[in-house]
């Protein structure tokens, strides 16, 4: 490694460049072997754990929670901040960290310990942006309230039938439609039943007294296919809040 550095510093000199040891970092990652030491001419080159290029982390473990958790570290400097007013925080919170949490939701299966977790950081976020700190306290539904926030649960079920609403209006040879419609011939392996997708889908059928054909029916009614969705969610937080 030593003679590639020193290779690279001679070839950057050929073209009136040169390498400042202060500038450069050493990261080794997944190596638990002592780390070598590397010099530019006569400085040894400094060994680091992290290291941070154009706002992205790099960890010496290579794990991307360290980067996730930086990446919400940046966000405080964004909900203290005095120029920016609620609304707009809100509006950033929305964008850019909802749609990047909630992606692709519509396929998860919604068990309660990842429910939890969502909503655990998005009531954390949102405590931040209208300055609630500890010991004070506020109720979930006025601090939904005051940010215009729905539960996390129901704006993953929202989500998820507009997702098959939109699946279901497509022509049959869809392999979207195919997969939504597949039923498995084998046999399921003992043991308590698997909370699934495909599972969900029909417990919420259940709660809309409505079987596949019906939905098949009424998804081509976008005013009634809107209220249904509406009405499943309603009810299915109004049970979960007893």
């Amino acid at each position: 490694m030593q003679s590639l550095l020193v290779a690279l510093s001679n070839s950057a000199r050929m073209f009136g460049m040169g390498f400042s040891p202060y500038k450069c970092k050493l990261l080794l990652q997944n190596r638990s072997a002592s780390t070598p030491e590397l010099r530019i001419g006569s400085e040894v080159v400094e060994g680091v754990g992290n290291f941070t290029y154009l706002g992205s982390l790099t960890s010496h473990n290579g794990l991307v929670s360290d980067k996730i958790s930086a990446r919400i570290r940046q966000l405080k400097n964004i909900w203290n901040s005095k120029q920016l007013s609620t609304n707009i925080k809100v509006r950033i919170f929305n964008t850019n960290v909802k749609a990047v949490l909630r992606y692709g939701a519509e396929t998860w299966k919604t068990i309660t310990t990842i429910i939890k977790k969502i909503q655990v950081f998005i009531n954390s976020c949102l405590h931040k942006i209208i300055n609630i700190q500890w010991p004070v306290t506020i109720i979930n539904s006025l601090l939904w309230e005051r940010t215009n926030q729905l539960p996390a649960e129901e704006e993953i079920k929202k989500r998820r039938w507009k997702k098959i609403g939109h699946t279901l209006r497509k022509s049959s040879n869809y392999i979207t439609m195919q997969a939504l419609t597949w039923n498995t011939e084998s046999e399921r392996k003992r043991g308590r039943l698997e909370n699934t997708l495909r599972r969900e889908l029909e417990a919420d059928e259940k709660r809309m007294n409505n079987n596949w054909k019906d939905l098949e029916r009424i998804v081509w009614d976008s005013v009634g296919w809107g209220m249904l969705v509406s009405c499943l969610c309603s009810f299915t937080m109004s049970n979960r809040c007893k």
